[in-house]
């Protein structure tokens, strides 16, 4: 299996529009992070959790030409707002691109992407989606591949992550209950959002996070949704655990 991070970055992405924080000017390619998504491969199956506004840009650069399936973690439009970019791999591939989400997302996406979910009178340049409603605590499978949801709380949004074999995303965490933790521990590779050092409502801060990794123990941990205000890549980096490592645009991770 291999995990390609096509996005790092919060919801405004960094550097900000506008910003003149140092993290923002700086030449670091490290600092320089689109939203949040991840490519995962593995045998013939090649699927995205996450389809942000950068989604274009981002299958542009990772080199990624097949899609079997999109798993939405939740509806923010940090998330969800490329998806009309995949119309090259519903026209290539001639079927419709599966997505997997929560209910309350799918709802969601059907009413801000209409010309997409419509059956009737259908724009024949818009792509068509199969979709897929995810429950917790009912593992779905794709190419046969079991994947497992796991139910979180980003403040007062639900939020699904996912499992797929020892590989372990989740993104836009605050809190996560016992039983759920419990479908986290043994996976060797975690990925787990970090804001920020401050506290924040809705999200894990960086203590907030090598927390979580401490209690679950995955044998190499990944930080993800970073803000400018955690700081530059190789300074934060210096001062993490031996296991754990800031990600990364374009870093890619193989199983």
């Amino acid at each position: 299996m291999t995990v390609y991070f096509l996005g790092t970055g919060t919801s405004q992405g960094i550097p900000v529009i506008g910003s003149h924080h140092s993290v923002c000017k700086s030449t670091d390619l490290k600092d320089k992070r689109l939203r949040v998504s991840v490519w995962v491969t593995w045998y013939d199956t090649s699927i995205v959790i996450d389809c942000g506004p950068d989604f274009r840009q981002q299958m542009l650069t990772s080199g990624c030409e097949q899609l079997d399936a999109i798993l939405f973690t939740h509806e923010h439009a940090d998330h969800t707002a490329g998806l009309d970019d995949i119309r090259p791999f519903f026209f290539k591939q001639r079927k419709a691109i599966p997505v997997y989400g929560h209910q309350k997302v799918l709802k969601n996406l059907a009413k801000r992407f209409d010309y997409i979910f419509e059956n009737e009178n259908k724009y024949p340049g818009a792509p068509s989606v199969a979709t897929f409603e995810v429950e917790n605590d009912k593992p779905f499978y794709i190419n046969e591949t079991p994947i497992i949801p796991i139910n979180v709380n980003h403040g007062l949004v639900q939020v699904f992550g996912y499992r797929i074999q020892d590989f372990t995303y989740l993104t836009d965490v605050k809190s996560i209950d016992e039983k759920e933790i419990e479908k986290v521990k043994g996976t060797k590779i975690l990925v787990i959002n970090a804001l920020r050092e401050e506290e924040h409502h809705s999200h894990f801060s960086l203590q907030d996070a090598l927390n979580f990794i401490h209690l679950v123990q995955p044998e190499k941990a990944y930080l993800t949704h970073i803000s400018h205000l955690l700081g530059f890549h190789e300074e934060v980096q210096k001062k993490l655990p031996k296991n754990v490592f800031l990600a990364y645009d374009n870093l890619e991770v193989t199983l």
